[in-house]
């Protein structure tokens, strides 16, 4: 909020009343003269009175005498009307001076504007917004809002009884023991808010379109009558740089699930049907639902930046992060079989085919994808430091600890790792492409093991028992992905700070970054820096908010900047900032019912595509991914015939899933039915080299279906100890509900020993 004695004095008013001979001065916010005069989009303005007094004069005295007499007192009137409005204009330009004037300052009490903050600038295309303040009187019943210009176009005035803050729809399928109900903080109870209607809004924005405008708010008792009893302003602006892009962002439930082994999921499988993607017109009130439904988790998603292609990571079968959609963008999309890469498929000896499974980023023409790989030693373990916590408002820690960057060629099908960010002793990570194609942005850290034996694992997010690790960003030629040295940048390097996530300008001027004390993602310490591309010195944008703020993407014109933070509820919003040509922004703007509000927004990016280039998203690739929980859920149960017929399901949908080739075969091979079992398993690693390799099995099964032999003669000849020996060994290494019922009736049946 402005000090009340900075805002602009546009006008005065003079009330000149007869019955006290004095002038009244109606003050605003700033205690400097109001403009009540002029009328528009409100209530009636304080009007100009001045009532002359009543001079007696005596009959018959003479018509000079008497005319002389009105002359004396109209001048009167006239040089104490003109005293007290120059005395009005020094009174004025001393309080934006700084002195402070105690006969002037009517003891107002402070209104704290809250959002817009002071400075903020609003894209021309959003809808109204909801001003929201606190006031420190008690005695005020409604409010006034006014808008002053500085163009010079009229003042607007509104009145509003001042509502105070509620909470947004609810989705009721979110609710859960788990998590809570949204609910306003102790000071957002006590806040006021106003919406002006779409067109006083329209008329906002035109009037501050590249010009300051300020916005008083006073408070007024009941009944409306009387001078204000409370009063505070803020600027505000409307950029003339349009956003002219969607928002694509990722709708999230946060249902934190413990499962029967007490390993805590941030979202069960039951509920992965429940995560939608939208994309959202900063210009409409509600944003378009494009994907939801799916029975697999997909992740990060990017955008080539002619808005021409569309990538997303997409988890497998058993969550292992394997899957790639890469498809052409068009109103009305399908990502088909044929549109998945499984990372692990691609042969290339060079590098793992193992996955780290987040980030991958589409080169700016849509033919380059970079990645994370594990590593080049295949054998290595885990590679990520990952924990899941039951509070919903920070559930996860997760990022990389060992891994190296590749690129895949979609003209070629093949993919290698990059030189100079393929080194095994860091963790390479977080890689974007600078917007002409010729760079990569990347963070980097000496690799380490993600947790040491005995470790106490963290209770929370920034838990200082996280395996800290600490990131710098560096860039490396690609030069057509022959790679070259990685060079620190400086101001995002070697700071004591982790420096992940970055973001280039689209006209390649700028980095923005996160930085936290450790680690990265869903931090909540995270802030906004920006950088020159070629490094300096690094500032922290205006536009952080007070916790968390990530998942950042540049407008195609480079002029905004879309990100996600924490401040205003656990249930992470958006947020819009404007950059200027100097790399300064603005205070955060809200995108406002965005989702429900017990639902969180992340990823959020801007798409160089108009707002119907992108209508609906259907994924045919994913019912193969259901189909696999159905017969994976159907074998824990011992269905072996009912799962086998699931997976013969999938490999008709797709024929080269290794998922449903190993599964099928394995089930086959138990039941005896060696030679089909056998061709599935050798197809499975034939697909994917990390499946097992059949010729290993083959002794396993060989040795199963032995035992599955000997316990079905056993059960045929009532020979219950037998069974129960081969039975055992059956279920040591499979669930098979049928082997334990079967021993359980030959149990049933044995005659009982009387003591």
């Amino acid at each position: 909020m402005i000090p009340a004695h900075e805002a602009d004095c546009r006008a005065i008013i003079l009330r000149v009343s007869a019955s006290r001979r004095r002038v009244r001065f109606i003050q605003n916010k700033a205690g400097c003269i109001d403009d009540h005069a002029s009328q528009d989009h409100g209530r009636p303005g304080e009007q100009v009175q001045m009532k002359s007094e009543r001079y007696g004069m005596k009959q018959g005295s003479g018509l000079a005498k008497g005319a002389a007499a009105m002359r004396h007192a109209r001048a009167f009137l006239a040089i104490g009307a003109a005293a007290f409005f120059a005395w009005s204009v020094v009174q004025c330009c001393l309080l934006n001076r700084g002195f402070v004037l105690a006969q002037t300052r009517f003891d107002l009490a402070a209104i704290t504007v809250d959002y817009p903050e002071d400075g903020s600038i609003f894209p021309p295309e959003i809808t109204p917004p909801t001003f929201i303040w606190h006031d420190e009187s008690n005695a005020a019943s409604s409010w006034t809002i006014d808008f002053s210009f500085g163009d010079g176009s009229p003042v607007m005035h509104f009145q509003s009884p001042g509502p105070h803050l509620r909470i947004g729809e609810i989705d009721p399928r979110c609710v859960s023991a788990s998590n809570e109900l949204p609910a306003l903080r102790p000071r957002q109870a006590t806040a006021h808010t106003w919406t002006p209607t779409a067109e006083a809004w329209q008329t906002i924005k035109l009037r501050s379109s590249g010009h300051k405008a300020t916005i008083t708010i006073a408070g007024v008792p009941a009944g409306g009558e009387g001078a204000a009893v409370s009063r505070g302003a803020v600027i505000m602006e409307t950029s003339r740089d349009p956003v002219k892009a969607p928002i694509f962002y990722r709708d999230v439930p946060l249902i934190p699930s413990k499962g029967e082994k007490g390993v805590i999921q941030p979202l069960a499988k039951r509920d992965l049907p429940l995560l939608a993607w939208r994309l959202r017109d900063i210009g409409q009130p509600e944003s378009r639902l494009l994907l939801t439904g799916m029975h697999t988790c997909a992740n990060c998603h990017s955008f080539s930046l002619d808005g021409k292609t569309f990538g997303m990571d997409i988890d497998g079968p058993a969550n292992d992060k394997g899957l790639y959609a890469l498809a052409s963008i068009k109103p009305q999309m399908a990502l088909r079989n044929q549109d998945v890469i499984s990372w692990s498929s691609i042969k290339d000896n060079t590098a793992s085919p193992s996955r780290i499974g987040f980030m991958s980023q589409v080169s700016p023409d849509g033919r380059y994808i970079v990645t994370m790989l594990r590593d080049l030693r295949a054998q290595l373990g885990k590679s990520y430091f990952l924990v899941n916590f039951q509070d919903y408002r920070f559930l996860q820690v997760f990022y990389p600890t060992r891994g190296i960057l590749a690129w895949y060629d979609r003209v070629t099908g093949k993919k290698q790792p990059l030189p100079g960010a393929d080194d095994e002793r860091f963790v390479q990570t977080n890689a974007v492409w600078s917007p002409d194609g010729k760079f990569v942005v990347f963070a980097r850290a000496e690799a380490r093991p993600p947790e040491l034996p005995g470790q106490t694992l963290p209770r929370h997010a920034n838990d200082p028992e996280e395996t800290q690790i600490k990131y710098d960003l560096y860039r490396i030629p690609f030069n057509g992905g022959n790679g070259g040295v990685p060079v620190p940048i400086e101001g995002a390097s070697n700071n004591g700070m982790s420096n992940s996530f970055p973001k280039v300008s689209p006209d390649g001027r700028w980095i923005v970054f996160v930085q936290s004390r450790n680690a990265e993602l869903m931090r909540p310490d995270s802030q906004l820096f920006i950088v020159p591309f070629e490094g300096g010195v690094a500032r922290r944008l205006r536009c952080n908010t007070t916790l968390m703020n990530s998942w950042h993407s540049f407008s195609p014109n480079g002029r905004w900047m879309v990100f996600s933070s924490k401040s205003r509820s656990p249930y992470t919003q958006m947020y819009l900032t404007h950059l200027d040509k100097d790399g300064n922004s603005s205070p955060a703007i809200l995108i406002d019912n965005a989702t429900a509000a017990n639902r969180a927004v992340n990823i959020p990016e801007f798409v160089n595509i108009p707002s119907n280039g992108l209508i609906k998203i259907d994924v045919p690739a994913a019912e193969a991914y259901r189909l696999l929980d159905v017969a994976s859920d159907l074998a824990a149960q011992g269905k072996i015939d009912e799962a086998i017929a699931e997976w013969r399901r999938v490999l008709e949908m797709d024929p080269r899933n290794a998922s449903a080739h190993n599964n099928l075969g394995a089930a086959l091979t138990m039941q005896g039915k060696t030679s089909e079992g056998m061709k599935h398993l050798r197809e499975a690693h034939e697909i994917d080299p990390l499946t097992p390799d059949p010729a290993d099995l083959e002794i396993t099964f060989q040795l199963q279906s032995y035992y599955r032999e000997q316990f079905n003669s056993a059960i045929a000849g009532s020979d219950c100890n037998a069974a129960l020996d081969y039975g055992q060994k059956l279920l040591a290494t499979s669930t098979d509900s049928e082997v334990d019922r079967a021993m359980k009736e030959c149990a049933s049946k044995q005659p009982r020993v009387q003591p």
